[in-house]
């Protein structure tokens, strides 16, 4: 969901006079150092030297580029979950993919070689390697591991997903008679595949551009059907055009109580938004837990505090 003006700013500036309207005081310029608790309140200390003190404190820093919460937390008993990013695009350098940016295609099987990430789905090719909610799913998924692999890794990758690998080689084989005087790189025979790509696909097959169906050898045949269900793909790097959406890792979710979303450790304590340990496979979900999270703590920490 997004503002009819689709600017980020007109949901910050709808929530900051929202909490004017309430008469809540927002401090700037008061960087929070720690949170030391003592009975029944919280002393907030800032790095600046300035002391507050609140009978409920809300966490609620991000995910993975602000750390202050996370240590925090962990400073109070809270297992954290190291953070990653998810929801990423792959870095791919494959002359099978220059400049095709633009070219999307309908249904698209992804698998991360060596594991057991996998993902199904529209898949985009851009300026950068792949995109698209195939390769998102599989960055959610796979987010962990992928960290870890230092966004070194291979892919296979099924460009005619909607279809078995035996359906494409009958497909592949029945063109020999149906278009046997038509150029093989001329177009996919009854597969959904732009004209682009599919020529690219041929000519990595090691297909001439002259060659006819009639003409194409059964070893041409079962590597073009290679490169069309399990091409194998370099990724190396994920986009870094401000593209991740949402961190993994945060805050253990066993050490909340999701009812009031309080924490089960420090009494008074409340977490909200990407603190947490939840990253879902779409923006979508990302933005329901925030919104979520954000009222059941906030009620909840009103409600501790007396406050209507």
């Amino acid at each position: 969901m997004f503002p009819s003006t689709d600017r980020s700013e007109t949901v910050v500036d709808c929530l900051v006079e929202a909490a004017r309207e309430c008469g809540v005081d927002i401090l700037t310029k008061h960087e929070v150092d720690r949170l030391d608790p003592g009975g029944d309140a919280w002393e907030i200390v800032c790095k600046g030297g300035e002391r507050l003190t609140s009978r409920a404190a809300l966490l609620s820093t991000g995910g993975i580029r602000s750390e202050a919460g996370a240590r925090m937390a962990a400073e109070l008993g809270h297992g954290v979950v190291p953070a990653a990013p998810s929801l990423f695009a792959f870095k791919i350098d494959d002359p099978r993919l220059a400049d095709l940016a633009g070219v999307s295609v309908g249904s698209v099987g992804i698998r991360v070689s060596e594991s057991r990430f996998r993902s199904t789905g529209p898949a985009l090719v851009t300026h950068w390697g792949l995109s698209g909610p195939a390769v998102l799913k599989l960055s959610a998924w796979g987010a962990r591991e992928l960290f870890e692999r230092n966004y070194r890794f291979e892919i296979a990758v099924d460009w005619c997903a909607d279809m078995s690998s035996g359906e494409v080689e009958s497909k592949l084989a029945a063109a020999r008679d149906r278009f046997s005087r038509k150029r093989v790189r001329s177009g996919p025979p009854d597969i959904a595949l732009p004209a682009r790509l599919w020529r690219r696909l041929v000519a990595a097959s090691g297909v001439a551009d002259e060659t006819t169906w009639s003409n194409l050898s059964k070893d041409a045949r079962r590597r073009l059907q290679a490169e069309l269900t399990a091409g194998r793909y370099l990724v190396d790097g994920k986009s870094m055009n401000k593209d991740e959406f949402v961190t993994a890792g945060g805050v253990v979710l066993d050490d909340v109580d999701f009812k009031t979303m309080e924490s089960r450790l420090a009494p008074g304590l409340y977490f909200a938004g990407e603190i947490l340990d939840i990253d879902g496979i779409t923006g979508g979900f990302n933005f329901q837990s925030a919104w979520t999270t954000g009222r059941l703590a906030g009620e909840s920490a009103a409600r501790a505090i007396g406050s209507t």
